[in-house]
């Protein structure tokens, strides 16, 4: 009698790590130092957003679209395009 889900358990996970190695390296390559730990900092905070920047980025990269290294600015730009606006509420007391 075999175990096949442990098997196939592994190799997903082997593969998420592979994926991942690949994403961090990909994002190395194309956000500079301040961009990653402002990055990092967000997948911290909101993991959902972090995963649609890099998404995003490595999309662009992989189409050849990014002349240059993002930097922390052109990252907060990127950001705010992507965020959902807040919607504010005003409470009315009578």
């Amino acid at each position: 009698m075999s175990f096949p889900d442990s098997n196939e358990s592994q190799d997903k996970q082997i593969n998420e790590e592979e994926f991942n190695a690949q994403k961090e390296n990909i994002l190395k390559q194309i956000l500079t130092s301040e961009a990653r730990m402002r990055l990092n900092n967000i997948k911290m905070v909101k993991p959902e957003l972090s995963n649609l920047v890099e998404q995003y980025l490595i999309g662009m990269a992989s189409q050849g679209k990014m002349p240059s290294q993002i930097n922390d600015d052109q990252l907060k730009q990127i950001l705010l395009s992507i965020q959902q606006p807040k919607r504010d509420f005003k409470i009315n007391r009578i």
